[in-house]
């Protein structure tokens, strides 16, 4: 795995407490969204069909802070939104960094190089560029001409200062395997970016582009050409093994929507941030009050053909903890940097 060996033994170590505790439901990792304002229209994103009351509401750093404390999980990742449009996203960070919490800032980095130096490198903290394909495709999606140019900049001039920094691609029925490689060897061989995270275009239901979403067996024949010939060893790719077996139709996995949890200016949304079933106050309510039996594909039909790493990663991840074969492989992965 690309994930550092510091950061894997954290994650490692915080499940194995939850399982020697008996707990059933626990985050991994909480989904924060301090805003939902945004400089772009992307066209598989919802996030700002909210009212422009809703848009202009920047959530307290208390509030945002104190939210990922009472919910215990080890890492965050700040979305939005853009996150880089929220005044004090400088001090959310630092004070959850502070805390040792693993920080990823979600960012389509259009006001990246104007903040960075607002952040300071460490290894609790690592900027997550979106990077949806190369230029033509990347502008496409986000709507904007220079998108794809600016973020390229942006992680070029933080690799510079020291930072960490990750991607997060999405992708679409109207790519092909070649249009991954192409794009994932642009971030892994030449702006060596330090993990890369991929998933499957999913159902969203306020994206304006209702068209282009991947179904279940798309996604896997998809996976399966694009990882071929050695590239998912070769990729430094943020995900487990079992995950990316998940992703090419080898394993199948039920939905642990309850593990990466979404924490928003309403609240903690249930089932998932795909799914808008209503809000309630704290992490425990969410766990409690929510039916998460009847979530999932084969259940709900908005999970129809949902693949995505929200659902689907941490049942990967604890499948993996409950297996010595395939804790062995995840382990073997981490320190060597390669995936089979």
């Amino acid at each position: 795995m690309a994930m550092p060996l510091r950061q894997s033994i954290k994650v490692a170590t915080y499940l194995a407490e939850q399982k020697l505790r008996k707990r059933e439901k626990f985050p991994l990792i909480v989904e924060l969204e301090p805003l939902y304002a945004c400089n772009l229209a992307c066209e598989g994103c919802g996030k700002i069909q909210h009212p422009a009351g809703v848009l202009k509401q920047r959530m307290p750093v208390a509030q945002a802070v104190g939210a990922v404390l009472e919910s215990g999980a080890p890492m965050v990742s700040i979305a939005g939104g853009e996150p880089l449009m929220h005044p004090q996203i400088d001090e959310i960070v630092r004070q959850l960094v502070a805390k040792k919490k693993y920080v990823f800032l979600c960012t389509n980095a259009m006001l990246l190089r104007k903040k960075m130096d607002k952040f300071k490198p460490s290894p609790y903290f690592a900027f997550a560029v979106h990077i949806d394909g190369m230029r033509e495709r990347h502008d496409e999606s986000v709507a904007k001409e220079g998108v794809f140019d600016e973020a390229v900049a942006a992680i070029k001039e933080a690799k510079r200062r020291g930072f960490r920094v990750t991607t997060n691609s999405t992708f679409f029925n109207t790519d092909t395997p070649q249009t991954i490689i192409e794009v994932l060897n642009f971030l892994n061989d030449d702006l060596e970016v330090d993990e890369m995270m991929l998933s499957p275009a999913y159902a969203y239901e306020k994206a304006p582009d209702q068209e282009h979403f991947l179904g279940v067996e798309q996604t896997r024949e998809l996976f399966k050409k694009a990882f071929a010939g050695g590239n998912r060893r070769r990729w430094r790719l943020n995900h487990s093994p079992l995950f990316l077996d998940f992703l090419e139709g080898k394993v199948d996995f039920p939905c642990t929507a309850w593990a990466i949890p979404n924490y928003s200016l309403f609240g903690w949304q249930r089932p998932c941030y795909l799914m808008s079933d209503g809000y309630v106050t704290t992490y425990k309510k969410l766990i409690e009050e929510t039916d998460w039996d009847k979530y999932g594909r084969g259940k709900d039909p908005r999970c129809a053909n949902c693949m995505a790493h929200c659902g689907y990663e941490p049942t990967a991840v604890l499948a993996t903890m409950g297996s010595l074969k395939e804790s062995l492989r995840a382990m073997r992965e981490t320190v060597s940097g390669n995936r089979g």
